[in-house]
């Protein structure tokens, strides 16, 4: 298969798999999504999403998050892990979309990359999946299958994420970053593997790293 017929078997049997494409993160706006990928960090969309809902609850705006102090941030959001710094990184924002983006999260990477706490995949999130503007936000799911589809050569997300630019359509960014996310859960986990379910590793995949999944089930 030339890599331009790989491209399309990828997004060919992601969009058979994934017709419909849910959103990870449970979410009502902007900010709430802004502070969901926040949250996000280095733990499971599972485990932000069983906490957004008792912090959104308390302060689901800007300006009644500011009413809060950190360590009260702090308190609801210690299971999600690093709540020191993310408790700091959200009243922070939120001070900052108050008095200097009329308390609104701004649609620009600069404006969203200058916020405490957010960094180019959160906000990769926000622009992508609040404003529809096209972006490839990498995470550990797409790095991996990027890496084992030939597709880049895994050695840092930002090489990863330009190779993901470079070889899909602009405007299937935005779902296909979801779906290669949920493809990776389902299908292609970094642990329990099997092969024989993942059907475009199987096809696709690099033959190193396929030859190594027989070693270790041999």
């Amino acid at each position: 298969m030339t890599k331009k017929e790989k491209v399309d078997f990828v997004i060919k049997t992601l969009n058979e798999l994934y017709p419909e494409i849910p959103i990870p993160l449970e979410h009502q706006d902007p900010y709430t999504l802004l502070i969901a990928v926040l949250l996000s960090a280095q733990s499971t969309d599972v485990r932000v999403n069983q906490i957004t809902p008792l912090l959104f609850a308390e302060a689901d705006n800007p300006y009644d998050m500011i009413k809060l102090s950190v360590e009260e941030i702090r308190e609801i959001i210690k299971p999600v892990g690093l709540s020191p710094m993310k408790s700091k990184g959200i009243y922070g924002l939120s001070k900052i979309l108050i008095e200097k983006h009329d308390g609104k999260v701004p649609q620009d990477f600069a404006a969203l990359e200058a916020l405490p706490a957010v960094g180019h995949k959160t906000a990769s999130v926000v622009m992508s999946q609040a404003f529809g503007v096209p972006a490839f936000p990498v995470d550990t799911h797409i790095h991996r299958l990027m890496y084992r589809w030939t597709f880049s050569n895994g050695k840092n997300v930002v090489q990863t994420e330009k190779d993901a630019k470079r070889l899909f359509p602009k405007e299937l960014w935005n779902d296909l970053h979801l779906q290669i996310i949920w493809y990776g859960r389902e299908y292609s986990p970094a642990r329990g593997w099997n092969l024989e379910k993942d059907i475009i590793t199987k096809t696709i995949g690099r033959q190193s790293v396929i030859k190594e999944y027989h070693k270790k089930k041999s």
